[in-house]
């Protein structure tokens, strides 16, 4: 008998296998999910089960508080991180968290990536953001869940929309994005993994690197996304 979540769960499996075959993972190390908000839930991966002995099946299905309601695996250690940024961004539909090289390179220096090039700005007219490591009595507490409100505290503090910046860096750990879909999510993962490669190579060869200057920034973004978006079919 197939599951009431079928469809987000072959959604979510097809994530997250994606996610090796892009480069943006090694062994265990990252998570798609996908929601459901009709129903209240989403799909995840569980913990620690390497993606060559991954299934449909295996997926976890929990709510917007992390509890599993369906599922005979633990979830992902990261599903309560996951669990907040749907609770209260509402028009998020995928997640995704990896420990891709260079993007968690730049998350250990707690560092924003800068806007050096048009690759970056035809996704975001923005430094990708690093969120400051939380304080110890936030580790010590719920941590994952804390994680959450990491990611949102500094959007507010910087008054940036997640529908705008589909991506973040926690301090000392590694990066999140999202989207409106999972599909959306993992592109995302994959640009954000290439923007900090570029700005590695590009602050390497040239530590007084100049940031792009705005006028390319806006031109490469709004021809994208802007209302007289003229890039694409």
């Amino acid at each position: 008998m197939k599951s009431a979540y079928q469809s987000i769960k072959e959604a979510c499996y097809e994530a997250n296998m994606q996610l090796p075959q892009l480069g943006l993972v090694l062994f265990t190390f990252g998570n798609a999910s996908v929601a459901d908000r009709s129903a209240g839930v989403f799909a995840i991966k569980p913990s620690g089960v390497p993606y060559a002995m991954l299934k449909p099946e295996d997926i976890v299905i929990v709510d917007f508080e992390a509890v599993v309601v369906e599922g005979n695996k633990r979830p992902s250690s990261d599903t309560k991180t996951h669990a907040v940024l749907y609770k209260y961004w509402e028009n998020v539909g995928g997640i995704v968290h990896t420990h891709s090289t260079y993007a968690t390179a730049w998350a250990q220096t707690q560092l924003d990536i800068p806007i050096l090039g048009t690759t970056h700005a035809d996704h975001l007219t923005v430094d990708v953001p690093c969120a400051p490591p939380m304080d110890d009595a936030m580790i010590k507490g719920n941590y994952e869940h804390e994680t959450g409100f990491q990611i949102m505290t500094d959007f507010k503090r910087r008054n940036y929309s997640y529908e705008e910046v589909e991506m973040i860096l926690v301090g000392n750990h590694a990066p999140f994005t999202w989207g409106k879909s999972v599909e959306k999510a993992v592109y995302n993962s994959a640009v954000l993994e290439e923007v900090a490669r570029m700005a590695y190579l590009s602050v390497t060869i040239r530590p007084d690197v100049p940031r792009l200057k705005d006028a390319l920034i806006q031109k490469h973004y709004q021809r994208k996304h802007g209302t007289d978006a003229y890039y694409g079919q």
